[in-house]
């Protein structure tokens, strides 16, 4: 299973039926599956007798390449930190140049739990848990500029609401880093190959972004599928309490898992700070992201995927490029239709308050509402939750009540999340 904008050839389906081990490398328009011998995919053959599915974990949306890396990270180990909302028994990652101009090579890669939570455990592996990954039962991999791929599975127990740690090294200049921006996560680089090193004391480097890693899988019998959030910083949770895991995704993850009768869901959170429905970014702002209407099939190729959570329009409103509810809305009712037509459950929300922030204006509020207005008596999604309704202040309704507005009056604090997160109805999900 591998996320991508392309199909999987025949061929590559035909050997992972066949239980042989197979690395898939995706290009624009291309993908290429390359079949190992049984012998060298002996290390994950325990995935054609292990119960429970295949579901994503745990996802961050590839926003651009990062500036100042047109050369890579040659000779570096990046260790990568990623929440797990529901664990389980095998894990198996993905990794994306979409955006390198050049072949990437990872000469090793490895996953294992993390000593603690949030920077307790730091870099630092928790004792025997470190994995190695291969690709096709190779330790390493080319992945082709605008390519992506998915390691092989690999036996490893991990529990819920646990952080792992995944590890790259690439021994040789390449293209741009294909990454996430303010992943409000530490992460971690080292000089040299220390992708197998449990301590992380060769981990002097912090950074706040992510990169390369775009997902982990879990095999596990105790999730029955998927729900991915496709929104904007507001959904990226840029303004919750750096690693605290305090995103409104973060949140309702907590309560499917905590809730009795729940449905056993993991949330896949798919948000880029700045991202819009209907405008790619491009130049300075090139991290926010490909239009939502460009990277909704990526974003959608999850696995195990039932549902679609959409909170997006609001910066379509603010730059002024769309200041007409009537193409927002056209542009929601495309992701509809496209989710649809994928077999999932579309969930839509109504835009939350902006008054106060200096880009929201008379005209734009106006628009808002005019929006949300549509969005409440029309059938544009298969059901609406109303994030606008729960964060906005009763006695000003344009504006956020004071415990959810973070300062900026624009994306809310821990407090708003959650407000966000229980406004949902589990059942509807």
């Amino acid at each position: 299973m591998v996320r991508h904008r392309g199909h999987v050839l025949i061929a590559a389906v035909t050997a992972l039926a066949c239980g042989i081990a197979i690395a898939v490398v995706v290009t624009r328009g291309h993908t290429v599956g390359r079949a190992a011998s049984t012998t060298a995919g002996r290390s994950t053959s325990s995935a054609s007798t292990a119960t429970g599915r295949w579901i994503g974990a745990w996802t961050t949306a590839p926003a651009s390449g990062e500036l100042g890396t047109a050369g890579g990270r040659p000779r570096t180990s990046i260790r990568n930190v990623a929440h797990i909302g529901i664990g389980g028994s095998q894990a198996r990652i993905h990794l994306s140049n979409e955006f390198g101009h050049k072949p990437l090579e990872i000469g090793h890669a490895t996953i294992a739990l993390a000593a603690g939570s949030g920077t307790a455990g730091g870099p630092t592996a928790a004792n025997s848990t470190m994995r190695k990954l291969v690709f096709a039962g190779k330790a390493s991999v080319v992945i082709p500029s605008g390519g992506s791929v998915v390691s092989d599975p690999v036996r490893l127990n991990v529990p819920d609401s646990s952080d792992v740690l995944v590890t790259t090294f690439s021994p040789q200049a390449s293209g741009l880093v294909t990454f996430h921006p303010k992943a409000r996560q530490t992460s971690y680089m080292a000089e040299g190959d220390h992708t197998a090193d449990s301590q992380g004391s060769a981990f002097t480097a912090k950074t706040a972004v992510w990169q390369y890693l775009t997902g982990v899988d879990l095999r596990t019998n105790d999730a029955t599928g998927s729900v991915i959030a496709l929104g904007d910083s507001i959904t990226a949770g840029i303004t919750s309490t750096p690693n605290a895991d305090h995103r409104w995704t973060d949140d309702l993850q907590n309560r499917l898992r905590n809730t009795k009768g729940a449905p056993r869901l993991t949330v896949l959170n798919e948000g880029i700070g700045g991202n819009r429905i209907l405008t790619d970014a491009k130049g300075k702002f090139a991290d926010q992201g490909l239009s939502a209407l460009h990277r909704l099939d990526q974003a959608m190729d999850q696995s195990g995927a039932t549902a679609l959570l959409v909170d997006l329009g609001i910066n379509d409103i603010l730059d002024r490029s769309h200041e007409d509810a009537a193409h927002v809305i056209a542009g929601l009712r495309q992701i509809t239709s496209r989710a649809h037509a994928r077999g999932l459950r579309v969930v839509g929300s109504t835009l939350g308050p902006c008054g106060g922030h200096k880009s929201c204006r008379s005209a734009q509020q106006q628009v808002r509402e005019q929006i949300n207005q549509q969005l409440r008596t029309q059938h544009v999604f298969d059901t609406l939750v109303d994030f606008d309704q729960a964060l906005r202040d009763p006695a000003n309704p344009g504006y956020y009540r004071p415990l959810f507005d973070s300062g900026d009056h624009l994306h809310p604090s821990d407090a708003g999340y959650q407000a966000m997160a229980d406004a949902f109805d589990l059942s509807t999900l």
